[in-house]
């Protein structure tokens, strides 16, 4: 068991409230550019974000959409059921497993899930644009570890090894071609004879 140094409570109070108020300050930032993103594909954050951890999961449960994507297991369900409806997903039991609902993307899904990767604009992210100054100082885009190190006594290490995943994923099935990323296997490679 972890040992925790006391605080005084007006530590606790200003930590708190700094980590309340940039925490909310960054995410009205993100969910304003993160709506304009999606917004011409006609999905919102949430059906976005489940699209999004389908892909990173092969296939998920309604809890695991509901634990990673920090909703409830209701919102999770519902606009997966939004999203099986415009043919997005299909819902199923597994054989081993009777009592979850599990989704998995279809090959529309997927697709749609490209074309919002495929359109994304660094320019119009305004987080991104406000993290350039300390790319161009240190080389290098903020690391985190200490929000990641919060995250996790938070959320679980299940949790930040998800995120991590998707990050890799990321890195393994995209490429950059022309300014914009392409699925790796919709690249067409040249045939060698």
């Amino acid at each position: 068991m972890e040992e925790h140094i006391p605080c005084s409570l007006k530590q606790s109070v200003i930590f708190s409230h700094k980590v309340a108020q940039l925490s909310k300050a960054l995410w009205k930032s993100v969910e304003k550019d993160w709506q304009a993103w999606i917004k011409p594909f006609d999905l919102n954050i949430n059906e976005h974000h489940i699209l999004w951890i389908a892909y990173h999961l092969d296939g998920a449960s309604i809890s695991d959409i509901a634990k990673y994507g920090v909703m409830h297991v209701s919102t999770a369900f519902n606009f997966s059921k939004k999203l099986e409806d415009r043919g997005y997903l299909t819902f199923s039991k597994r054989e081993n497993d009777k009592r979850n609902t599990y989704i998995d993307l279809t090959d529309s899904g997927k697709a749609l899930l490209v074309k919002t990767l495929e359109a994304y604009q660094p320019s119009t992210y305004s987080v991104y644009e406000g993290a350039l100054p300390i790319r161009g100082l240190y080389g290098k885009f903020p690391e985190f570890s200490e929000l990641m190190s919060i995250v996790r006594h938070i959320y679980g290490p299940d949790f930040v090894e998800m995120f991590e995943t998707t990050l890799e994923k990321i890195e393994n099935d995209f490429s950059e071609e022309n300014g914009k990323l392409m699925l790796v296997e919709k690249i067409k490679k040249p045939s060698v004879l």
